[in-house]
């Protein structure tokens, strides 16, 4: 497993092994102790699986609060998308700040996002799904969004049209609307 950081601190582009023949591939794409090995311990306790159909489908800017924030560690099970994280934990040296990396059924990237962090994602190709794992169940009471064009963040989504929104997040707030309950020290 190659593990590359990104500018944002605590988030991390994970790249599995694959061992292919004629029949594809094999990978192994989460192996708790060679994870702990790297210093990464996370408890994932749910999978997520979603499909988009259309290019253009932008999900996010998404997060939960505690005490059911999450981590999660996201990848491409078919098609391809760009995805977002954005830090949100005040007190940070990159706050407000993203990275964003591509992640394909192709290339096999993942992104190991921590909580304190936005994340979002857009289509690059119909039918792409995302598959993630997360550090807590989801809790609707804890469920909030931050608007994917918020011009004090900044995000170059690659966008060459309007995105396919869900109403939640065409009506979600700016980020200094948020009530945000992270900070850097209490992760650090």
């Amino acid at each position: 497993m190659q593990i590359t950081d990104t500018s944002l601190i605590g988030v991390k582009i994970l790249t599995p092994a694959r061992f292919g023949d004629a029949r594809g591939f094999f990978s192994e794409s989460w192996n708790k102790q060679r994870m702990l090995d790297a210093s990464l311990d996370f408890d994932f306790v749910q999978d997520n699986h979603s499909l988009s159909s259309a290019v253009g489908t932008l999900r996010g800017l998404h997060m939960q609060t505690p005490p059911h924030a999450q981590a999660k560690l996201v990848r491409c099970g078919r098609g391809r998308l760009l995805d977002v994280a954005v830090d949100i934990r005040k007190g940070s040296p990159t706050y407000g700040q993203w990275a964003s990396v591509e992640l394909s059924a192709e290339n096999g990237k993942q992104l190991l996002i921590p909580a304190g962090f936005l994340h979002g994602f857009v289509t690059l190709e119909p039918d792409t799904e995302i598959v993630y794992k997360c550090t807590d169940y989801y809790a609707p009471e804890c469920d909030r969004a931050v608007r994917f064009d918020d011009p004090a963040l900044g995000i170059d989504w690659g966008l060459s049209a309007d995105p396919i929104l869900s109403d939640k997040d065409a009506k979600a707030p700016l980020l200094a609307d948020l009530d945000n309950p992270f900070s850097y020290e209490a992760q650090a």
